[in-house]
């Protein structure tokens, strides 16, 4: 009896010990499934995410700075896995008169003035240079080296465009600021030390250190006006050219540009911001350089025809750009003409669009369109590396459009359709094979266009039809989005059918 109690218990063990197993085996296979549908649906969202036509066309808009002598607003860059690097484009705005503050960035900074004057003043191999430049000047303002950015048009209000290279950020937000001057708003760096290291520091008193750190308050972009109260800021900017030659180390007009930036400081842009006059004269009187700015618009075009022009900027004609690894370009499209399809293989590109209305095409890899889209002055649009696209000039007048690349390198696009085409270099049978037809339907085919690179186009829409090729492009996009929302419906009904 006692034994056949110890076989009961011993089954009973037995199946517990089975149910435990399989109820844990059930679990884990509930957990599996559960996390395969939810990577199914995370797969399935990237993918709806990565063919919106949308996404090429940078609308993601933030005003990081607005103040009443000024403002600075980004456009973020995509999140996308096909972008190999990622890529802020910022436009800042300058009223005459007016002053962006002493401040060093954790992202280097490619500037290209679109319209006014201006001068920039940088701490360069320990030493503070001034550059003046004017519209389609290029420069290159790097992480953590102070700086600063006067208006000196007469009565012009300055625009600016700018990457934001956030190789070397701390990830915050879009770019962080470290204002030097400042007082409440913005408020300087200074202010985060104990007041008696820096009155120690400055040798100054307590008094004297509130006063310097607490007046500033019109934000990091501020009036200069001969008719305001003169603040450290117009002081400095009053200060009669012979002079601030004793404060500032100009730059060498035909000094040869350095090919790496020495860490910055800012004692000496301290000194002459508060004025410290008792410094080591041989500190102030030393020579500095800094690479000079580049103007686009003096460039002569790599690509020009009757039908537009092209400039590409890149590391071996202006070296600083090779810090950064970013390109700049610059394309004028005459009315009606095109860019001929072609594809970047070697980087990404974004384009800001000057002047004009246009057309951007993008073509996914498997040959569908990823983007057929009417832009305008102040639009911003990027083209994944490899992907085809082409830009086309509205008839309603010239399109221009300036831009950066994710590479420094030289650029050699490989066009789709043109005169040069990839197609004439492999004219061959094999491509005639490839697309199923006679060698001499493709010599015909490949004979018909004897335009290079920018071409005109008997495509385009009249101006009086433009109004219709808006309108048909919002509609396909409402289609699109119901036949989105229609394939979700069907998934849901499969998969709780299947279920």
């Amino acid at each position: 009896m006692k034994q056949r109690a110890k076989m009961w218990k011993k089954e009973a063990l037995v199946m517990l010990l089975i149910i435990a197993v399989l109820g844990n085996a059930i679990g884990i296979k509930e957990e599996a499934e559960a996390a395969e549908e939810e990577e199914w649906w995370r797969e399935r969202e990237e993918e709806r995410e990565f063919r919106s036509k949308e996404q090429f066309l940078l609308e993601d808009s933030k005003r990081v700075i607005e103040t009443e002598a000024g403002e600075m607003r980004v456009i973020r860059s995509p999140a996308s896995r096909i972008l190999d690097r990622p890529m802020h484009i910022g436009f800042i705005t300058m009223e005459p008169k007016s002053l962006f503050v002493p401040q060093y960035l954790d992202s280097s900074l490619i500037l290209f003035v679109r319209r006014g004057e201006v001068k920039v003043g940088l701490i360069y191999k320990d030493e503070l240079a001034e550059r003046r430049m004017k519209g389609g000047d290029v420069y290159r303002i790097p992480a953590g080296s102070v700086f600063y950015m006067v208006n000196v048009g007469e009565g012009q209000r300055l625009q600016i465009i700018c990457s934001i290279d956030k190789s070397e950020s701390l990830s915050y937000g879009t770019f962080q600021s470290f204002f030097i001057g400042g007082g409440t708003y913005p408020v300087s760096v200074l202010a985060g030390f104990d007041q008696d290291t820096l009155a120690t520091a400055f040798n100054v008193s307590y008094t004297e250190l509130r006063r310097i750190l607490s007046r500033q308050r019109q934000g990091p972009i501020v009036y200069v006006s001969d008719t305001e109260s003169p603040g450290v800021w117009s002081k400095f900017l009053q200060v009669k050219d012979g002079d601030k030659g004793n404060k500032i180390a100009n730059i060498n007009e035909d000094g040869e540009e350095a090919e790496k930036n020495k860490p910055w400081s800012w004692r000496n842009l301290v000194s002459l911001i508060f004025g410290n006059e008792n410094r080591d004269k041989t500190k102030r009187t030393r020579t500095g350089k800094s690479p000079d700015s580049y103007n686009l618009y003096d460039k002569t075009p790599d690509f020009s025809n009757a039908y537009g022009w092209s400039v590409a900027l890149d590391e071996h004609e202006y070296s600083p750009l090779g810090h950064s690894g970013i390109g700049v370009y610059l394309v004028n499209l005459t009315a009606g003409s095109m860019m001929a399809p072609h594809i970047n293989p070697t980087a990404a590109e974004y384009g800001i669009v000057l002047r004009g209305t246009g057309t951007i095409q993008i073509v996914y890899p498997n040959g569908t369109s990823a983007m057929d889209t009417e832009v305008t002055e102040g639009d911003v649009f990027w083209v994944p590396r490899y992907f085809p696209f082409c830009q086309i000039a509205s008839r309603t007048g010239p399109f221009e459009f300036f831009g950066f690349t994710t590479s420094s390198r030289r650029n050699r696009p490989q066009f789709l359709a043109c005169a040069n085409s990839i197609f004439h270099t492999l004219r061959s049978p094999a491509v005639a094979t490839a697309f199923d037809i006679t060698e001499d339907d493709l010599d015909r085919l490949l004979s018909a266009q004897y335009e290079v690179v920018i071409l005109p186009s008997a495509e385009i829409a009249p101006p009086h039809k433009e109004e219709e090729k808006r309108r048909r492009r919002e509609e396909g996009r409402r289609e699109r989005e119901r036949e989105s929302e229609r394939e979700r419906e069907e998934e849901w009904t499969r998969r709780l059918e299947a279920f």
